[in-house]
């Protein structure tokens, strides 16, 4: 903030992205409430946030997904399930999914594998797509300008993979109260690489079904397995514990209206990660076939939503960190030239 004199439109929406939440100035500022100034910048910066999300969603006008985020992405989601479960009954039939099986090719006897790949390869293309979009509208109206520098990206790299923001600058932030603590830090650690984990495992299953004709469902001891139960156990620890900790923080520094969308996609990603490793234990029990559609039901909802929930806010913080490695090295090379 300190790098500027004047605050745009284009300055808050990139303040806010780049504010990682700690609360420092909360607890610090004297005239934070209950003084009748009222000042309260976290709150200010999460309303903030989610306008920004809206302004720069793409295409414009399914901007109006975030105005009931939390409603509408829990009846997706439930819509979502509905729609799986529907899908693999009238092609595969009632009794199918309650059948009992084992081996190679036993999920797509459920679920058949071109309806599972044309399904997850359009909705995870439109994901990209809306993602992209989003992602280059936002850095046009933060100002724009080149990405491609070499340094700044390898500071802002770091500081996405290592969430050093999250840890207040070594001490913690004041994730409950006015105590400091990195619990959020690791939690979202947790979300994050369980996050990649998973994402990992369906690509190293894809180069095994394709490139060396390996039918899933594979081995516990298989890589695809091995990534997606740590991502998936990570996923799960991740997102209980981030729902922990927004339950028993103090709520003075937090947005009420945008707790549900943020608990909403916290759930989301809770039955993802719980029914894929519910799936991976009872995939050769007559269960498989329910919890293989649910499993199914929750990642197509979260692909189609992705661009139009709080899940943007970790693209936008990352562009949001390479303009400020950006200014920051530009800023050094100007004191050293006076």
């Amino acid at each position: 903030m300190t790098l500027r004199r004047d605050f745009l439109l284009a300055d808050l929406d990139h303040l806010a992205n780049l504010c990682h939440n700690c609360r420092g100035c909360y607890f610090s500022c004297q005239y934070a409430p209950p003084h009748p100034f009222g000042v309260n910048v976290p709150r200010v910066f999460a309303e903030l946030r989610t306008e920004s999300y809206a302004r720069y969603a793409w295409p414009q006008w399914l901007a109006a997904l975030y105005q009931r985020n939390g409603t509408v992405l829990s009846l997706a989601t439930l819509a979502g399930i509905a729609l799986v479960l529907l899908l693999t009954v009238s092609l595969a039939g009632s009794r199918t999914i309650f059948e009992a099986r084992n081996g190679p090719g036993s999920f797509y006897a459920v679920i058949s594998h071109e309806v599972l790949v044309s399904v997850a390869g359009v909705s995870l293309g439109f994901s990209l797509l809306a993602l992209a979009a989003g992602a280059v509208r936002f850095w046009r109206g933060t100002g724009g300008g080149s990405v491609l520098r070499l340094h700044p990206l390898g500071v802002a790299l770091r500081d996405v993979m290592t969430l050093r923001n999250l840890g207040g600058g070594g001490g913690g932030c004041n994730d409950v109260d006015e105590h400091y603590s990195s619990s959020r830090r690791r939690f979202h650690h947790a979300m994050f690489y369980g996050f990649l984990l998973c994402f990992a495992a369906t690509s190293v299953a894809t180069v095994y079904d394709r490139l060396l004709g390996r039918v899933a469902p594979y081995r516990f001891l298989d890589i695809p397995v091995q990534l997606g139960f740590w991502g998936g156990l990570g996923l799960l620890v991740g997102t209980i514990g981030t729902a922990w900790l927004k339950i028993v923080a103090d709520p003075g520094p937090a947005a009420p209206r945008l707790r549900g969308a943020e608990f909403s996609l916290l759930a989301l990603l809770l039955l993802i990660s719980a029914t894929g490793l519910m799936l991976l234990a009872m995939r050769a029990t007559a269960a498989m076939g329910i919890l293989l559609a649910v499993h199914l039901g929750a990642v197509l909802t979260f692909f189609l939503f992705a661009p139009y929930s709080k899940m943007v806010h970790g693209l936008y913080r990352a562009l949001a960190l390479l303009r400020n490695a950006i200014e920051q090295q530009r800023e050094g090379t100007m004191g050293d030239l006076r």
